[in-house]
């Protein structure tokens, strides 16, 4: 028998719904049981009365971007190739990389628009006493997800630096992850940056994967339920065949 150790599991997810908020479609047509029953029993040729009650069981039928609600981007939504290679499906990607050691970097403080830096990841490092190791998955938290189903939830948020994301890769990381919307700034300030004239200004840690292998997940929530570091983080995505990415229920196992 296996002596599990006592954990707090943290529901880091936010769910798939439908909703007029999301530019990512997501529809839901839910079937009660009558109205699946009928269906099931038109399928294998008998009368719905037939059923107990007359009712079958229910179901839901999902028209949805994979790139709804809280999922993980695979290195081919960043672009074909990735280190001059093929890039990773999300049904390629190692499961190796989608659970391990959780590390939280706090900067829900910054304004929206802000772009961290790599001098701000290692100062927040720094304040929690944690040096990162080789496949530690490291979130990012800004605050968004208390702005989930709100109208500026799209925007009200601090993103990752190129150069952040890089010295992250350097460390030996290749999953991150971020309670916002999108990892890189909002797409007003990115295209304030670019129409400035500002090099790498679109979608600069997405792009950023065509050069340098890794994968980030989006849209997680409840990072403030978390400690810094000492947790272990699963960001398992659905297998969708050949997909860019996949739905993750995201969750963290914090020790008792």
């Amino acid at each position: 028998m296996v002596d599990w150790p006592k954990v707090r599991l943290v529901d880091l997810s936010v769910p798939i719904m439908n909703n007029a908020f999301e530019p990512q479609e997501q529809v839901i047509m839910y079937w009660d049981h009558e109205a699946y029953g009928r269906m099931a029993a038109k399928n294998m040729g008998i009368d719905p009365a037939d059923l107990p009650d007359g009712m079958g069981t229910s179901g839901e039928t999902l028209h949805v971007s994979t790139h709804a609600a809280t999922h993980l981007d695979a290195p081919y939504h960043y672009g074909p190739l990735s280190e001059g290679a093929p890039a990773r499906r999300i049904d390629q990607v190692p499961l190796e990389w989608c659970f391990g050691d959780g590390v939280v970097l706090d900067f829900h403080e910054k304004p929206a628009g802000y772009e961290i830096t790599a001098r701000d990841v290692q100062d927040a490092l720094r304040k929690i006493g944690y040096a990162l190791k080789p496949r530690d998955i490291v979130c990012i938290r800004t605050g968004a997800d208390k702005h989930h189903r709100k109208p500026d939830f799209f925007e009200c948020f601090a993103g990752m630096s190129r150069e952040a994301t890089l010295w992250l890769i350097e460390q030996g990381i290749k999953v991150m992850a971020t309670d916002a919307w999108g990892f890189d700034v909002p797409y007003k300030f990115m295209k304030r940056n670019h129409l400035a004239g500002r090099p790498h200004s679109l979608w600069p840690s997405h792009f950023l994967a065509r050069e340098r292998e890794y994968i980030h997940a989006e849209k997680l929530a409840n990072l403030d339920q978390l400690p810094p570091s000492g947790f272990k983080i699963a960001l398992f995505p659905i297998k969708v065949e050949k997909a860019s990415g996949a739905w993750i229920r995201a969750v963290a196992f914090v020790p008792e």
